[in-house]
């Protein structure tokens, strides 16, 4: 590995950290590299809500609280048992067409959620760092076809979108009221993320996955909606890199910062759709549904030059490696493949990657 993984090896081995959300697809991969590092890991996060699930699939042994995070009481506990010194915070209601289904469980998850961590944490003795993870969609957006800077208006039309807006506003407060001169805490915002062991409801990739399982083609609601593609493990490691720069240098670390990929990887529904069913080994096509639905974005992009200049962070996959490596966690899961062996090679291959220079 060279100097930079080792650094990172090196400020991770024997760390303790609370990880919300571990159940979830971002969160079990995040885990797992997490251990990869040497940390000493708690999740605190719902039980999986889906059959198939990351969590189940990579069996991790890592110390699981199945709680809510709206819990105030359980959570304090958590808190004080494990004794954490970085909270990263991905707990969330996480699907943008179910937030228009329950509107009050999304807000009460995403915004009350984070602010009873938040309120939680305040005075948690030995903490150094706090990360809350938004999304990408937590601008306002007018469709004004340039990619979103930290220090755009925030915004959110739907209820997911405007949840994640809220949860930002409740950071900052959090972070200016009670947080000054302790530990240091910040936001992160990354675009639409694929990988292995997604199976949500209403994604493209797994939609494409049950599609081709079955041989029909995949449904698509906004074919031609451009969305910032990237693999997951490329704003995971955004996510470690800049916890570490809370700690390392809390002064210049910026308080919000995108993850997002090279502006190649702006892409289309279809198009992934495409890439995917052939990447996959089928071509079961797409077809629009023609039913009314809640709207959403037509484009969405991210820059991600802030990320660059704090933190030496670029996006290392490009957009048919990202799918390419997607396709290759379903097919192994699909044979029956050992989860966890398989998403730690993947690990190790994304670190080499990160690793090299430039």
């Amino acid at each position: 590995m060279t100097s930079t993984d080792e650094g990172m090896r090196a400020f991770w081995r024997g760390r303790r950290v609370l990880l919300t959300g571990h159940t979830g697809f971002k969160g079990a991969w995040l885990a797992l590299w997490l251990r990869e590092l040497g940390a000493e890991v708690t999740g605190y996060a719902l039980a999986p809500r889906t059959g198939h699930n990351a969590w189940e699939s990579l069996r991790m042994p890592v110390r699981s609280i199945i709680a809510d995070v709206r819990d105030g009481a359980r959570l304090r506990a958590a808190l004080a048992e494990t004794a954490p010194q970085i909270v990263l915070h991905l707990a969330a209601q996480a699907l943008v067409r179910e937030s228009y289904r329950d509107p009050l469980e999304t807000f009460g998850t995403n915004v009350m959620g984070t602010a009873t961590l938040l309120e939680a944490c305040r005075d948690l003795p030995g903490l150094q760092a706090l990360l809350v993870v938004t999304s990408d969609k937590v601008y306002e957006n007018r469709e004004e076809g340039r990619p979103f800077e930290e220090s755009d208006r925030l915004g959110g039309r739907d209820p997911y979108s405007n949840s994640k807006a809220c949860a930002e506003l409740v950071t900052q407060c959090f972070r200016d009221s009670f947080f000054a001169g302790r530990a240091s805490v910040a936001t992160a915002r990354a675009g639409n993320v694929i990988g292995g062991g997604d199976w949500s409801t209403d994604r493209v990739v797994p939609d494409c996955v049950r599609a081709l399982a079955a041989g029909r083609p995949v449904v698509l609601r906004y074919p031609q909606a451009v969305r910032p593609w990237q693999h997951v493990l490329e704003p995971l490691g955004g996510y470690l890199a800049l916890a570490q720069a809370l700690v390392d240098t809390p002064a210049a670390a910026p308080r919000a910062m995108n993850f997002g990929p090279d502006p190649a990887a702006f892409r289309t529904v279809s198009e992934l759709v495409q890439t995917f069913s052939a990447a996959f080994g089928g071509r079961p096509g797409w077809v629009a549904d023609g039913a009314a639905h809640p709207p959403e974005a037509r484009a969405l992009t991210l820059a991600s030059t802030l990320a660059k200049e704090a933190l030496g962070w670029r996006p290392r996959l490009s957009f048919e490696e990202s799918i390419d490596w997607t396709a290759a966690w379903y097919r192994a899961h699909a044979a029956g493949d050992d989860m966890a062996e398989f998403t730690a090679r993947q690990i190790a291959a994304y670190r080499a990657r990160a690793g090299a220079r430039p």
